[in-house]
């Protein structure tokens, strides 16, 4: 075994192992049982049923309502557009129909999860109810998950490159100057990946269209921050780094973004720590950009700078501390390079 298989090696394997399992263990544990919990609701009726329905929706068993009281569909109508809900739930004070204002764009599967909790109250109530979506899917979005696939093509080509550099040329760059070249290329790359991104999207597939500049922009931040905070890790750690990069962005990170199933559906875990891995941030703001006018933009850009700034002065940190690397010329080569 020993001539085989080194002692480095095997531990590789075990590293692989790991991740292999928790790749698994991650993905079943955030999709096996979506089970709504706390789903954001705003709530308008008329003022002396209010705070009672309120209360009622937060008190339904399992906690599947986060209700919130609008004191008009209009208001309930600008909760949805500033994404502090998923849907409004509107009760007539006639004998008209109530309505139950979903957003799919936000959640295709959290809209679902409304339609089947309410549906049985108001059949309860014998009352009618009529759905309606104010934010549906563009016609070539199915269920609103380009954006998710979006940011994590955006992603994974922001560690894949990081990556296949340290692949070619070290984990560690050989000094600062080097750094400061990969760290260039790779706003180089995040630039052309950007607008590449945004054009198959929108252009080629019309899934995501009319917003070429935002999505360019966002983008190649997405792509810079992934690619910065893999290069910082695998500086310090080597292969490991590579590992906890896998573990961030693929096991935890992908379960996490508010794909298929977003936060309100996913168990604790995966909802609190979802929106502050990159596939989760971009996931958000890539919605928010097609569907909210920019909502929640901000946010994920300024967490996704905060990961682009620990990569860029962690990767030159560690160039600087570290011991510098000469390249060494092998004898024989030395001996041609003279005789020539």
């Amino acid at each position: 075994m020993r001539d085989g298989v080194t002692p480095r090696a095997g531990a590789l394997v075990l590293a692989v192992l790991a991740l292999q399992l928790a790749f698994i263990g991650s993905y079943i544990g955030a999709f096996h049982e979506p089970t709504p919990h706390r789903i954001p609701v705003a709530v308008a009726a008329p003022p002396e049923a209010l705070d009672d329905l309120v209360g009622k929706l937060d008190r339904l068993p399992g906690e599947p309502l986060d209700a919130r009281a609008a004191f008009s569909e209009d208001a309930a109508r600008r909760m949805i557009d500033e994404r502090e809900v998923y849907g409004a739930f509107i009760v007539s004070n006639t004998d008209a129909p109530d309505r139950l204002i979903i957003a799919s764009a936000a959640g295709s599967s959290v809209s679902t999860a409304l339609t089947q909790i309410i549906t049985p109250l108001e059949d309860a109530q014998q009352r009618a109810m009529i759905t309606e979506d104010a934010k549906p899917a563009l016609l070539d979005d199915a269920r609103g998950l380009s954006g998710f696939y979006l940011a994590l093509g955006w992603v994974v080509g922001g560690y894949l490159v990081a990556i296949a550099v340290s692949t070619s040329k070290g984990s560690r760059p050989a000094n600062p100057h080097r750094a400061l070249i990969r760290l260039l290329s790779l706003a180089a790359y995040a630039a052309v990946s950007g607008v590449g991104g945004a054009l198959i999207a929108g252009s080629l597939f019309g899934a995501l269209d009319g917003h070429l500049a935002q999505l360019w922009w966002f983008g190649a931040l997405l792509v810079f921050a992934s690619g910065c905070f893999t290069m910082a890790l695998q500086a310090a750690f080597g292969f490991v780094g590579t590992g906890l990069t896998i573990l961030l962005f693929v096991i935890l990170g992908n379960p996490s973004a508010g794909g298929a199933y977003p936060a309100p559906l996913l168990p604790p875990f995966w909802r609190a720590i979802g929106p502050w891995l990159p596939p989760g941030l971009g996931t958000e703001a890539i919605r928010g950009i097609v569907y909210f006018d920019g909502v929640g933009v901000q946010r994920s850009a300024i967490v996704l700078g905060g990961y682009a700034l620990f990569g860029l002065v962690g990767t030159l940190l560690v160039a600087q501390i570290a011991q510098p690397r000469q390249v060494v010329i092998p004898p024989t080569q030395a001996l041609v390079a003279i005789g020539r």
